[in-house]
């Protein structure tokens, strides 16, 4: 008789199942589903919210399904009113709610961890102090000296609550499939190392304000590291400061003047990259456009105009200055 009760029960939770009880309604309704939660505890919780009418008739229905060991942690949004079939889809399948997360091409570290902190609920300082850190990037087995660099600008969709850390190994693992076989070889090559790549790319970067001349700014960059002049890259000085200054005057570069990254005072490439560089920006490094230019300078539209002597760099900068007056 008592199993008789209990299959009865049991139709009964599965017709009000089926129904959906009266049909979805309202806004969606957020909840957590922690770790190791057991059925009984998100059962709880779904009634506390006035998701299911009942939390006995929802564990029913679970367990008649063979879904209570099947439950995934997350954070899940469900309308009142859904149907409890419809509930256990999303807690057996993980449809938790993501956060989407645009990390733009050139962008420091600086600026990433406060998206980062956003997603993952956490201060941004926290997270800034995790992506700094020299442990961070041999764990991951980056070239470092930190992170900066090697977290590939992409747009990303984590679930809501991932920590810093597992959107860390994404980006990085992003990073490291834009290298092919084709340019290690590349680089083997040019006589350069995967870290000099990245930190020359990043300079390019953020130089180039047109996609299309970044190989003739490479090109710039090569030349000059080969006759063994100063690269004397605004972007490093930049860097240095700690953030852009709509316009970098001398003392600005004499304020950094010991800082490694200050490629006004000293000589080759800076310790490390300054940048997310795209794949576009690292292809540009290891194919530099032919030509013999060591110089460059920005026109308003944002535009440069490349020249080879010191001499024609400096008309070119007076051409340039000249166009801005006339504009403004």
């Amino acid at each position: 008789m008592t199993r008789c009760i209990r299959a009865f029960a049991a139709l009964v939770v599965l017709a009000a199942a089926a129904c959906g009880g009266g049909g979805p309604s309202g806004p969606p309704v957020r909840f957590t589903v922690p770790p190791s939660s057991g059925l009984s505890a998100v059962a709880d919780t779904l009634a506390a919210r006035d998701i299911v009418p009942s939390a006995s008739r929802f564990k029913i229905y679970a367990r008649t399904r063979g879904a209570a060991a099947r439950i995934q942690p997350g954070v899940y949004e469900v309308q009142r009113g859904t149907a409890f079939s419809e509930i256990l889809r999303k807690l057996t399948t993980g449809d938790v709610v993501r956060t989407r997360v645009v990390i733009p091409e050139g962008w420091t570290i600086q600026q990433i961890a406060p998206r980062l902190a956003t997603a993952a609920g956490i201060p941004a300082d926290s997270a800034l102090k995790l992506l700094q850190g020299e442990d961070a990037a041999k764990r991951r087995k980056v070239p470092g000296p930190t992170l900066e660099g090697y977290l590939y600008p992409a747009t990303y969709v984590f679930p809501l609550g991932t920590s810093v850390d597992r959107m860390v190994d994404q980006m990085v693992g992003r990073y490291r499939r834009a290298w092919t076989p084709a340019m290690r070889a590349r680089a083997q090559a040019l006589g350069m190392d995967e870290r000099e790549v990245v930190t020359l790319a990043s300079i390019v970067e953020r130089e180039a304000k047109v996609w299309s001349e970044r190989p003739t700014i490479a090109a710039v960059y090569h030349n000059r590291l080969r006759v063994g002049m100063r690269l004397q890259a605004d972007p490093t000085v930049q860097y240095a400061l700690g953030g852009n200054r709509a316009r970098l005057l001398y003392r600005d570069i004499d304020s950094v003047a010991d800082n490694p990254y200050n490629t006004y005072r000293h000589a080759g490439l800076p310790p490390g990259p300054i940048a997310s560089p795209s794949t576009g920006a690292i292809q540009a490094t290891l194919n530099p456009a032919a030509g013999d230019y060591l110089y460059f300078v920005a026109r308003p539209n944002g535009t440069h105009v490349f020249t080879r002597t010191l001499a024609e760099h400096n008309a070119a900068k007076r051409a340039s200055q000249a166009e801005a007056r006339a504009a403004r």
